[in-house]
């Protein structure tokens, strides 16, 4: 109920929104401050109308203190409601503006305490010694007695602050970078469960003390006083410190395992030791990572079965459905007299031998900037230019192709292979139904290139390549014709051109 209040407001006020920040710190204050009066005045006898002066005066300047604390820190308020207002703000920007909308309380305590409970306390107990016509030495007893309900009335603002804050925070998480650089600059969880329980029961026991206790003048206050601290510091310190190492222990053990796994080690676990909220965290934790590790190693068999630049492109969601027509250069590698060996062979060692031969081409072509479209039985079909767009993926193609006759020739199976490229342009997409798909080019240019690579077998040569390949070269590549030559699917007959290896090295792919 509170949270839609102050979200309202916050959208209805805007840039005046501080003051909302400013009358609920200093409401929480105001009702410290008349309650130590009370206490205060229950110490000497003091009238209803002296106990009413000295609120009202109390209150006042508390409400000065902290409306000016509230303006002194007023710029950072609309720093964030320059945010608000940018129509398209930065990462830059919006990482800055939730800086300053969570550490807006923190800056403004830090920056003004010291300060505020002087301002406050000290008149306050002037006026107190002047109007209950006290000893100048019982200013000192005044002082010691407010000490405590200051700072919890500084604690208890405090978290009004942080409170009221939220609309603005929430304004900006919302589209806050998920990796934006965090840094821990705000009021620690432990400082907060260290001082909020020792000063709650010190205030806790003055008040007990003041209700219970002898309350004749200023040697009664000033033991209420001492016996308080003590006592409430005797049975909070020992609470504080196992409840900050009840709560900040387990949380820290899971910010150690989330840093492992952000390194990169997905086996990372958090011991469940307890059965509370923070056991539940560190199960989910679990959970989470046990799913990071079992999507890493579906990736890693994925990129087994596809190409890894292929899987990586299918994973992040990023390919359209629809594929796009793009400009390729198209490879068909074939293993020459395969059928007659396979025939002769036996199965182990035709699998073998073939695993060899793609184990001596499938390199030369992620070398090259290609990715493996599919396995063809004793074939593959590789693709230049798609998924990335090389812009000289034509002459990585016959350099890759060059690269293949030389590698499966080293290979040492007795074997050799015949390859085909050819330009043009693709629909490139993910081809299927029914659950099953298969990222894929198909095109007239696809068909081409498979005939270019069967025309090696009337040519005698290794690599064969069309005129629309040829044409796309780039850098130096000895060609040599071999004339028009009819192909199967095409009315017209295309030049092809054997592609032989230069005496220079092969220039660097990057």
């Amino acid at each position: 109920m509170l949270d839609r209040i102050t979200a309202w407001l916050y959208e209805r006020l805007g840039s005046r929104y501080w003051l909302v920040l400013a009358v609920g710190q200093a409401v929480v204050s105001i009702f410290v401050a008349l309650l130590t009066v009370v206490i205060l005045a229950s110490y000497y006898d003091a009238s209803a109308r002296q106990v009413v002066r000295l609120a009202t005066f109390g209150s006042i300047l508390t409400a000065i203190a902290i409306f000016g604390a509230s303006w002194r820190t007023r710029s950072a308020f609309c720093a964030v409601r320059t945010w608000h207002d940018t129509p398209v703000p930065t990462a830059a920007e919006t990482v800055s503006a939730w800086e300053t909308a969570t550490t807006l309380t923190y800056r403004q305590f830090r920056r003004n305490s010291w300060w505020i409970n002087p301002f406050v306390v000290l008149p306050t107990s002037a006026f107190g010694v002047v109007l209950f016509d006290l000893r100048w030495t019982d200013f000192f007893a005044l002082v010691l007695a407010c000490v405590v309900p200051a700072v919890y009335a500084t604690i208890l603002s405090y978290s009004a602050g942080e409170m009221l804050s939220r609309p603005m925070v929430r304004d900006i998480a919302t589209v806050l970078p998920d990796d934006f650089p965090f840094a821990r600059i705000g009021l620690p969880v432990r400082k907060r469960i260290l001082l909020g329980p020792s000063v709650y029961t010190i205030a806790t026991a003055l008040l007990v003390a003041s209700l219970l206790g002898d309350r004749n003048g200023s040697q009664d206050l000033v033991l209420s006083v001492v016996a308080s601290v003590g006592v409430g510091l005797a049975l909070s310190q020992e609470l504080s410190v196992l409840l900050a190492e009840a709560i900040t222990t387990p949380i820290e053990r899971v910010r150690s395992a989330m840093a492992r796994v952000a390194g990169g080690d997905l086996t990372a676990r958090v011991p469940v030791t307890t059965s509370d909220e923070l056991g539940e965290l560190a199960h989910d934790f679990n959970v989470m990572a046990r799913g990071l590790e079992e999507r890493e190693q579906m990736r890693a068999a994925f990129g087994t079965y596809v190409d890894k630049e292929v899987a990586a492109l299918i994973l992040s969601g990023q390919f359209p459905d629809e594929g796009v027509e793009i400009d390729v250069s198209i490879m068909f590698c074939d293993v020459r007299g395969f059928t007659s060996y396979a025939e002769a062979a036996p199965a182990p060692e035709v699998v073998a031998t073939l695993n060899r031969l793609f184990s001596a081409m499938v390199p030369v072509i992620d070398e090259h900037g290609g990715h493996v479209d599919k396995f063809i039985g004793d074939g593959l079909l590789a693709v230049f230019g798609a998924p990335e767009p090389y812009l000289d993926h034509a002459d990585r193609a016959v350099e890759a192709a060059l690269a293949i006759v030389e590698a499966t020739a080293r290979a040492g199976t007795g074997l050799s292979v015949a390859v085909g490229v050819n330009t043009g342009r693709v629909v490139a997409g993910s081809i299927g139904g029914a659950g099953r798909l298969n990222f894929s080019v198909i095109g007239d240019a696809v068909n081409v290139a498979a005939r270019v690579e069967a025309a090696t077998r009337e040519t005698g040569d290794d690599v064969l390549i069309t005129g629309a390949t040829a044409s796309m070269l780039q850098r130096d590549v000895t060609l040599v014709s071999r004339g028009t030559m009819p192909l199967k699917g095409k009315a017209e007959p295309l030049e092809v051109f054997a592609a032989v290896r230069a005496a220079a090295a092969d220039p660097a792919f990057s």
